[in-house]
């Protein structure tokens, strides 16, 4: 068996048809019929049902392929990282979800470049399913998001949970009648969340924190990022929940109000991928440790691996 007949069999078991298959390897069917049943031979079992249309999976093949995909996903991850380690000029891509930057971001990239000059780093914006994406596809080695999604190939690390904070405009009811707010305080309002595509994101977390306390917002208006967000919420169009990172974003029109649950955060997570030991992730994650201590900032400890 070997790699290419892997690939042969994801194709056609995510095509279900061996032309459309065949296509998207760009070969000739019947060659791709022939490793297909070359594969079968060597396994000793049938993974395809060749009577159904369109191509259905035995429970072998159901089997087989969760495997596969993973095994592709490991040779893709190899190839990338070989590669990277063996480039002269070294470099990292560094992914980012944009309500990162009212954080530490900024700091941690700006600290980076002077202490690591010879890394070239680029940053690319995106969100955190992206981001995974990106890791798994050798595209970017580090990313910054705030969704827990779990992947076998790619290692989490929540550096910290960062408070949800309320964005009213100035001159609102609640602006002046309280000093901290709860949840129920912000029903009667519109909510207006962000991001509002993809999904999932920050805006799911916001979204769940009311469902679990048994609240339902009066209006949801989405849209597709914090500025814009922020623009509105200033027009008096209504109010949003943002992380308190955001504070830093001084803006006459807007008054920022702490809410009273501390349970409602928001996690920083730091994603590389599974197999990753290099030591430009190791010098940047040693970095953000030091930087939450110099700025005295609460953070999650590493935890042992």
């Amino acid at each position: 068996m070997e790699l290419r007949h892997l690939r042969y069999f994801v194709a056609v078991a995510e095509e279900r048809n061996f032309t459309r298959a065949a296509e998207r390897l760009h070969i000739a069917q019947p060659p791709l019929s022939r490793q297909i049943q070359q594969l079968e031979e060597a396994l000793g079992v049938p993974l395809f049902e060749r009577n159904a249309r369109p191509l259905k999976l035995t429970d072998a093949g159901r089997f087989f392929y969760s495997h596969a995909v993973q095994l592709l996903a490991q040779t893709t991850e190899l190839e990338s990282m070989t590669k990277r380690v063996g480039k002269i000029e070294r470099s990292m891509s560094v992914g980012f979800v944009g309500s990162t930057l009212y954080g530490m971001l900024p700091k941690i990239i700006r600290r980076f470049r002077s202490e690591y000059p010879a890394v070239e780093l680029s940053l690319h914006e995106m969100s955190t399913m992206d981001q995974i994406k990106a890791l798994k596809e050798g595209r970017i080695d580090v990313g910054f998001g705030r969704i827990r999604h779990e992947d076998p190939s790619v290692r989490r690390v929540v550096l910290r949970e960062e408070r949800m904070i309320v964005a009213l405009p100035v001159g609102h009811p609640l602006d002046g009648a309280k000093s901290v707010l709860s949840l129920h305080d912000l029903v009667h309002d519109t909510l207006i969340i962000f991001p509002k595509a993809p999904r999932p994101s920050y805006a799911d977390q916001v979204l769940a924190a009311f469902h679990d306390r048994a609240l339902q917002p009066r209006r949801i208006y989405e849209t597709r990022e914090l500025q814009i967000a922020l623009g509105l919420v200033a027009m008096g169009e209504g109010v949003s929940v943002v992380p308190h990172s955001v504070y830093g974003l001084k803006r006459d029109d807007i008054s920022y109000k702490p809410l009273d649950d501390p349970n409602l955060v928001s996690p920083i997570i730091m994603s590389m991928r599974m197999l990753d030991e290099s030591e430009d992730i190791r010098a940047i994650q040693a970095l953000i440790y030091r930087l939450y201590d110099e700025s005295q900032m609460e953070y999650l400890p590493p935890q042992p691996e």
